[in-house]
């Protein structure tokens, strides 16, 4: 007998767990659940995390939570609890399958079928924000090696596993070529260990356009955070409804799993919601737990319920459809289907093996590391960056020289343009021509607070191996 840990959640969550629930019971797999409150409630008796410290500890004792939309209250200084679940318990990977369900749930691409593998922990989603100047907020995007590791090591096996053909990856290292261009060089590093599965790079922007027009050409893509969970939810409503997707978060300890979609409490209580999306996620969750032939059963029936035309108010369609139901009344259909096979759609199939495991990750030999110089970030509400250079200029000694300035990434001295808008927030960059101690980075600050000038952040910059490790300014 497993354990599983559900969260109802907030607005048509109750219901539409109610329904995946009786489903789940019915197909007679042996696992028992063991229930948490979460969210809104939570939140709002006081707990700004959204979860008391009795259901996390649930959660890693059993190590598999099915969990319900859940809303988060705006303002108060409220955290998004999905996305701290998600990096509290190192669930790395975020897989969301999208299939199209023609010709019975309405859609421009009939053959829709795509896998978005996201990265779960890292990236914009790091949520490390600072307020800098007057006039300048920062975030910090954050990519690691092993975080990319993982999760393109996982889309490839995940492919692998699944029958899949290829894998794209979408990053914008034409841009970000630091952190971007690390995870496009760790997928060609990994797609080199898969020859059998064809591999395939697009830049995010394109890709996407593509994507929305030609779905068809994609069958596994991964990248990262803020980009993953954007596609997703593209590929998603193109297939035909949001409200149809579940996701699935995999770490090496636990996993979670849920709908793609919100609480939506306008409908809550009215008994009109599609459970499909919470289904597709403890569908998954039976795959993962090594219930195979009972999560075949339940995919196959619900395939069958949406032939029969029995469908919820979100995804009917008077020439579509035959019978609108309620939430209850779909969950009930979906069980009368048990043992039925599809006609038309695809009929599900096991996969070769119910749980991806990884490699380890192994740290690689430490870099050769040297301090080239650092970057200055100056509050100053001047708007000529040649008189902040003269301000600068006392500063340079001989081994650092003043060599930019930019502005909001841009380069405006030496030899910036006047058109060039300018905020208060100026990176002033100090190099050197070979390696320093870091000292000398501390006596440049000891200068600089004597000239009253205001530094507000530091950065220095690196080479490793040689290379330089950081960017150059935009027209630099």
């Amino acid at each position: 007998m497993k354990k599983v840990t559900i969260a109802k959640g907030d607005g048509i969550g109750p219901e539409i767990m109610e329904a995946v629930l009786k489903i789940i019971k019915s197909s007679k797999v042996p696992i028992e659940f063991e229930e948490i409150e979460i969210g809104e409630k939570v939140y709002l008796s006081g707990n700004t995390s959204g979860i008391s410290d009795a259901s996390w500890q649930t959660i890693r004792n059993n190590k598999v939570l099915l969990k319900a939309p859940i809303t988060t209250p705006q303002g108060g200084g409220y955290k998004s609890l999905n996305v701290t679940m998600r990096k509290a318990l190192g669930l790395y990977a975020n897989i969301r399958p999208c299939v199209s369900l023609h010709p019975f749930v309405a859609t421009n691409f009939p053959n829709l079928d795509i896998v978005i593998v996201r990265e779960n922990e890292e990236d914009l989603y790091a949520g490390i924000e600072h307020q800098q100047t007057d006039e300048v907020v920062q975030c910090l995007k954050l990519i690691s090696r092993p975080g990319c590791e993982k999760i393109i090591r996982y889309a490839f096996e995940y492919a692998q596993n699944y029958g899949r053909k290829k894998v794209t990856c979408f990053s914008k290292d034409n841009i970000m070529k630091q952190t971007d261009g690390l995870f496009h060089q760790v997928f060609r590093e990994i797609a080199m260990e898969y020859p059998n599965i064809e591999s395939n790079h697009m830049i995010i922007d394109i890709g996407t356009a593509y994507l929305a027009d030609h779905p068809e050409k994609f069958d596994v893509i991964v990248t990262s955070n803020l980009y993953g969970d954007i596609i997703s939810d593209v590929a998603a409503q193109i297939a035909g409804s949001v409200g149809l997707a579940g996701s699935v978060n995999i770490g090496n300890e636990c996993s979670m799993f849920e709908a793609i979609h919100g609480s939506a409490p306008d409908i809550a209580g009215q008994n009109s919601a599609n459970p499909s999306g919470l289904l597709q996620a403890a569908i998954a969750m039976l795959l993962h737990l090594g219930f195979a032939k009972e999560a075949t059963m339940i995919q196959n029936a619900w395939l069958k319920t949406l032939e029969d035309g029995i469908h919820t108010a979100d995804i009917y369609n008077e020439e579509l459809s035959k019978q609108l139901v309620g939430t209850s009344e779909f969950g009930e259909a979906v069980i009368a289907n048990f043992g039925k096979i599809p006609s038309v759609l695809k009929p599900a199939a096991s996969p070769k093996n119910s749980i991806i495991t990884l490699p380890e990750y192994k740290r690689k030999e430490a870099s050769q590391k040297e301090l080239l110089g650092v970057d200055l970030f100056v509050h100053w509400n001047g708007t000529d960056a040649n008189i902040l250079a003269e301000k600068l200029n006392p500063l340079v000694d001989n081994e650092l020289s003043l060599v930019m300035i930019s502005n909001r990434g841009v380069k405006v001295w030496p030899n910036g343009f006047s058109e060039t808008f300018c905020t208060d927030h100026w990176r002033c960059r100090f190099q050197s021509e070979k390696p320093i101690e870091k000292n000398r980075i501390i006596q440049l600050l000891g200068k600089a607070i004597d000239s009253g000038i205001d530094v507000i952040k530091t950065e220095n910059l690196y080479q490793f191996n040689g290379k330089k490790a950081y960017s150059m300014g935009q027209g630099q």
